[in-house]
C-alpha cells in the first residue's frame, strides 16, 4: 500500500490502474468511483493504517472495455505496471505509470473511432486575442492558430476536440459561450505551463529546426503559449518524446471558406440537427476503403480551402479516374486489404505497436506494387496522381525487415511469444527448441517408465502450478520405484517427480522463460530499428489516404451522375440542375418520388434572390443544395448538377430553423437575431447567405420591418450573394427598388382545397403560402381547418381595404442628434493648430473645456 500510496500522491486527479497480477486493481476513493461509474464491486482486504482497504479491480484481458467506458464519461486513467522482475529485490515488485489515457490522448485502436479524428486542444487567452494548438497523438497532426473571440467559435466546430485544455486563469475567468458549450471534458493545467518562450522552445526541439519562421509560426506568440502546455501534457501522459510528430500546420482563417458553426450545423455535413451521424453529407460520401480515408474526407469536408489550387488538382484525379474504365473499383479493391498505417505509425513511434499491426503494415507494404498498377496513366492530365503513383514506392528497407522478424501469424501480444519469426534469431530458436522437444521427452519418458515399474497406467504430465510429475493412481502405489520423490497427493493418486525429470523440468522452464524474454527483447530491438523509417511510412499514409479519397469521389461522382464543376475568376454561382444529394438519395432508398433538379444563378447583375412559396414546398431544400454544391465543389469533389461554374468563395453563412440556447439565456428570437448580426457583420461580396424565415420569432410588423432592413443591408452594403427565403409577400417588393436582387418561387397547384407541391423554382413571387392546406395535411381537426380559412379570407379582405403604404426599403433616417453639429464640435472646427503659438493652444484647450455639453 506505499508503493501504491506513493504513485497515487503523483497522480490524485487520476484514476489509477494498478497492477496485481491479472488484475488492475483501484484503491480507496478510486475504487468508489469505479463502483459508481462502471458498476464493478467493492471488497475489502485486510488494513492499512489501521483501515479497512477499499478495493476494486478488472480484468487485464478486458481492460480496454473498461477504459473506452471511462473516456466516454471524459475521466482519465493512468496504468502502473510491473516494471520489475518477481524476486529482484526485497518488498513488491517495482510498479511505475508507463502511461496515461485521457479522452484527447487514447492511441488503443479498441478506444478510437476509426472513421474519426481524435484531438487534444489547448486554448490560451491574451487580451483579444485566442492561441490554439492541437494535436491528433493517433495520427501525428500538429497544427495552431490565433484568433478573435468572435471566430472562436467556427474553429472549436471545425477541430471538434476530444479533450480541452485551458489554464487555471482561463478556468476562472468568464469563458466564451462557444467554449461552454463544447461537449468536451476541460482539463485545467497549471498557468506556468502556457509561456511563449517554453512554448517556442518545445516546437523547436520537435520539429528539429532553429525557429519557426519556415512553418509562418514565428509571431504566433499566444499559440506558442497554447503549444507549451499542449506538448508538456501529450508528453506527460505518454511517457516520452512524440517521435513521428514531423511537421506544425500553421491554419489561418483567410486561407480557409469560412464555416460558422451555424453553417455547420444546418447543413448537416458531418451530423444530423439531432446529432446523429447519418443521414449526412459525410455518410453519403464516405464510402472509402480505410479509416484513413474517412478521416481525411472529414478534414476536406470541413475545412475547405479558399484558393482553387488543392480542388483543381482533385477534379483533375477524378476526371482520369472516371476516363479510366472500373479504374477507382480497382484502386478500391486493392486499398480493402491495406491497414490503417497513419495510426500503425504513431504508435510505432509510441512503442505500443502490437504484433499483429506490424503484420498488418508489412501486408500492406507488399501490396504497394499492386496497388500502384492500379492507377491509370495520367500522362500529365492530372499531377496530383502522378505524385501518389510516385508516394506508393514501397520502402524495401522495411517490408524486407518486417518480413524477417514477424511471424506470418504472430500473437496478440509480445508476452504470449510466438511473435518473432523462425530463422531470425538463432538464440531463439535454440531455446525454443527446447521447448518444443518436450512433447517427444515426455512421451519417450513415460513409455520408459512403465517398462521399469510396471504400472501400465502411469502418465507424464505438466501444469502452470506444480510443473512436471509422474501420476499413479492409488491402487498401484506399491510399485512405485525408490527413486520416486512425492510431489502432490490427490484423492485417487499421487504425483511423483524423479531425479532425471527434476533435472529436465529445470532445464525446460528455463528455456521457455528464457525464450520469452530473449523474444521481448527482439520485439524491442525491432521497434528501435523501425524508428528511423517514421516520416517515410507517414507519407506512405498520407499517399494512402489521399488516393483512397479521390477513389471514393470518383465512386460517387459515377454512382450518383455528378459533373465536374468549373471555377471561374468573375463572380458567379451557376447551377444548372442542381439537386441535393442526401434528400436525392434518401428518396431513391425508400422509393419516393424523384428529386425534382432546379437551378440557380447568381452573378455581378443578380446577387439576391427573395424566394416565397408554401411550407414544405421545398424552399429550404433548394437553399441548402446551393450551400452544398458550392462547399462540394470547393473541396474538389464533382457535384450533383447538370453543370456548374463557380467563382470565388470565401464563406457559407446560414440562418436556417427554429431553437433556442437556453443555458446561455438566448430565446429562440434572441439567437436568430445574434446569427443574423454575425452574418451582416461578417459578409462579403464573396460569401453565399442563406436566410431562411428571418423575423418570425416576433410580432408581424417587427419581423417585417427587420427582414426588410437586413435584405436591404446584405444587398446594398455586404453585397453578399444572397437566398433569402421568407413568408412575408411585402418583401417580394423589394426587387423594384433593387436592381441585383429578383423574386423566386416554389410552385405548388391548388385544387380545391387540396394543394400539390411541385418543388420547382420558377421566376416571380408565390401568390399565397397554402398554410391553412400545410395544416390540413397535418392532421389538424376539419373544423379547426374551416375556422382558420374563414379568419384567413377576413384578415386578407381587409388588407386589401386599407392598403398599407409603408416604404419597408427607405434608406434609414438621419440621426437628429448627429445632423447638428454641438458647440464643441463648431469651436473645434475653427481651431488651426498648424497657426496656434504653444501658449495659444493651451488657452484653445481651457476654452473647449468650459463649453457645456
Amino acid at each position: 500500500m506505499g508503493q501504491y500510496l506513493r504513485i497515487k500522491a503523483e497522480y490524485p486527479d487520476t484514476l489509477v490502474f494498478y497492477r496485481m497480477g491479472d488484475f488492475y486493481e483501484l484503491f480507496y476513493d478510486d475504487a468508489r468511483k469505479a463502483n459508481r461509474l462502471l458498476d464493478i464491486t467493492i471488497t475489502t482486504r485486510g488494513q492499512s493504517a489501521g483501515e479497512p482497504v477499499v478495493m476494486a479491480g478488472v480484468p487485464v484481458h478486458a481492460v480496454e472495455n473498461y477504459l473506452a467506458r471511462l473516456i466516454k464519461l471524459g475521466e482519465a486513467v493512468a496504468i502502473a505496471e510491473q516494471v520489475g522482475e518477481v524476486g529482484a529485490s526485497k518488498g513488491p515488485v517495482e510498479r511505475k505509470v508507463v502511461r496515461v489515457v485521457t479522452p484527447g490522448t487514447i492511441t488503443d485502436t479498441e478506444l478510437l473511432d476509426e472513421r474519426c479524428d481524435t484531438r487534444l486542444l489547448a486554448l490560451h487567452r491574451r487580451r483579444a486575442t485566442w492561441g490554439l494548438a492541437w494535436l491528433g497523438l493517433s495520427s501525428g497532426e500538429l497544427g495552431a492558430t490565433e484568433c478573435t473571440e468572435a471566430e472562436l467559435g467556427g474553429w472549436l466546430a471545425r477541430l471538434e476536440p476530444a479533450e480541452l485544455l485551458i489554464s487555471q486563469a482561463d478556468a476562472t475567468a468568464a469563458l466564451p459561450p462557444a467554449v461552454l458549450q463544447l461537449r468536451a471534458p476541460r482539463t485545467v493545467r497549471p498557468d506556468w505551463q502556457f509561456d511563449t518562450a517554453l512554448g517556442l522552445r518545445k516546437l523547436c526541439a520537435l520539429l528539429q529546426v532553429a525557429s519557426l519562421q519556415a512553418y509562418g509560426a514565428e509571431a504566433l506568440g499566444v499559440a506558442q503559449a497554447a503549444a507549451a502546455a499542449l506538448l508538456s501534457f501529450a508528453e506527460h501522459t505518454q511517457g516520452q518524446a512524440l517521435a513521428h510528430v514531423g511537421a506544425l500546420q500553421v491554419a489561418r482563417a483567410d486561407a480557409l471558406i469560412t464555416l460558422p458553426p451555424a453553417t455547420l450545423r444546418n447543413l448537416e455535413l458531418t451530423q444530423t440537427l439531432r446529432g446523429e451521424p447519418a443521414p449526412t453529407l459525410l455518410s453519403l460520401l464516405d464510402t472509402c476503403a480505410t479509416g484513413m480515408g474517412s478521416r481525411l474526407l472529414r478534414h476536406w469536408l470541413t475545412h475547405p480551402q479558399r484558393a482553387r489550387d488543392a480542388a483543381s488538382a482533385r477534379h483533375q484525379a477524378i476526371a482520369v479516374l472516371l476516363d479510366a474504365a472500373q479504374a477507382h473499383a480497382r484502386i478500391r479493391q486493392a486499398l480493402r486489404g491495406s491497414s490503417d498505417v497513419e495510426r500503425i505509425v504513431a504508435r510505432l513511434a509510441l512503442r505500443q505497436v502490437r504484433p499483429r499491426e506490424l503484420a498488418g503494415l508489412r501486408a500492406t507494404l507488399l501490396n504497394l506494387p499492386a496497388l500502384r498498377q492500379t492507377l491509370p496513366p495520367a500522362d500529365g492530365r492530372a499531377p496530383l496522381l502522378d505524385r501518389l503513383h510516385d508516394g506508393l514506392q514501397p520502402p524495401d528497407a522495411i517490408a524486407a525487415l518486417l518480413h524477417a522478424a514477424i511471424a506470418e501469424e504472430p500473437a496478440a501480444l509480445v508476452r504470449d511469444g510466438g511473435v518473432i519469426a523462425s530463422g531470425f534469431d538463432a538464440a531463439l530458436d535454440e531455446l525454443r527448441a527446447i521447448s518444443q522437444n518436450c512433447d517427444a521427452f515426455l512421451l519417450d519418458l513415460e513409455t520408459r517408465e512403465r517398462a521399469r515399474t510396471g504400472i501400465g497406467n502411469l502418465r507424464v504430465q505438466f501444469n502452470r502450478v506444480h510443473g512436471f510429475y509422474i501420476e499413479v493412481t492409488a491402487g498401484q502405489i506399491d510399485k512405485v520405484p525408490a527413486d520416486y520423490q512425492r510431489r502432490q497427493t490427490l484423492k485417487n493418486a499421487e504425483r511423483y517427480i524423479t531425479p532425471e525429470l527434476k533435472a529436465f523440468e529445470d532445464k525446460a522452464l528455463s528455456a521457455q522463460e528464457r525464450s520469452l524474454a530473449r523474444e521481448k527483447w527482439l520485439y524491442e530491438q525491432l521497434l528501435e530499428q523501425l524508428q528511423v523509417h517514421l516520416q517515410p511510412l507517414g507519407a506512405l499514409a498520407r499517399a494512402l489516404a489521399t488516393l483512397d479519397v479521390l477513389a471514393a469521389l470518383a465512386e460517387r461522382a459515377d454512382t450518383l451522375e455528378w459533373c465536374r464543376p468549373q471555377f471561374v475568376a468573375q463572380p458567379a454561382i451557376e447551377i444548372e440542375a442542381g439537386r441535393h444529394p442526401v434528400v436525392q438519395a434518401r428518396l431513391q432508398e425508400t422509393d419516393g418520388p424523384p428529386f425534382i433538379a432546379n437551378d440557380c444563378r447568381l452573378d455581378s447583375r443578380t446577387r439576391m434572390m427573395i424566394v416565397t412559396g408554401p411550407n414544405m414546398g421545398g424552399k429550404s431544400t433548394y437553399m441548402r443544395q446551393i450551400a452544398l454544391i458550392v462547399l462540394l465543389a470547393s473541396i474538389g469533389s464533382w457535384v450533383p448538377a447538370r453543370a456548374c461554374r463557380l467563382g470565388p468563395i470565401d464563406a457559407i453563412h446560414t440562418r436556417i430553423g427554429a431553437a433556442d440556447d437556453l443555458a446561455n439565456a438566448q430565446s429562440t428570437f434572441m439567437l436568430e437575431m445574434t446569427e443574423a448580426a454575425a452574418i451582416v457583420h461578417a459578409a462579403t461580396p464573396h460569401s453565399l447567405v442563406l436566410m431562411d424565415e428571418i423575423g418570425r420569432g416576433t410580432s408581424t410588423y417587427d419581423g417585417l420591418a427587420l427582414a426588410g432592413a437586413i435584405a436591404s443591408h446584405l444587398h446594398d452594403r455586404n453585397k453578399a450573394f444572397t437566398l433569402f427565403a421568407t413568408h412575408y409577400f411585402e418583401l417580394t417588393a423589394f426587387p423594384q427598388q433593387h436592381g441585383q436582387a429578383v423574386n423566386m418561387h416554389v410552385s405548388a397547384a391548388e385544387n380545391g382545397h387540396d394543394i400539390v407541391f411541385l418543388h420547382t423554382i420558377e421566376p416571380g413571387p408565390a401568390s399565397r403560402s397554402y398554410g391553412v392546406q400545410v395544416a390540413r395535411l397535418a392532421g389538424m381537426p376539419a373544423s379547426l381547418v374551416r375556422q382558420a380559412r374563414a379568419t384567413l379570407g377576413a384578415l386578407e379582405a381587409q388588407s386589401r381595404a386599407e392598403q398599407p403604404q409603408v416604404d419597408l426599403f427607405a434608406p434609414p433616417p438621419e440621426d437628429p442628434a448627429a445632423a447638428e453639429p454641438s458647440a464643441v464640435e463648431r469651436a473645434l472646427a475653427a481651431v488651426d493648430p498648424d497657426a496656434l503659438t504653444p501658449r495659444e493652444a493651451l488657452d484653445a484647450l481651457y476654452r473647449l473645456k468650459q463649453i457645456p455639453h
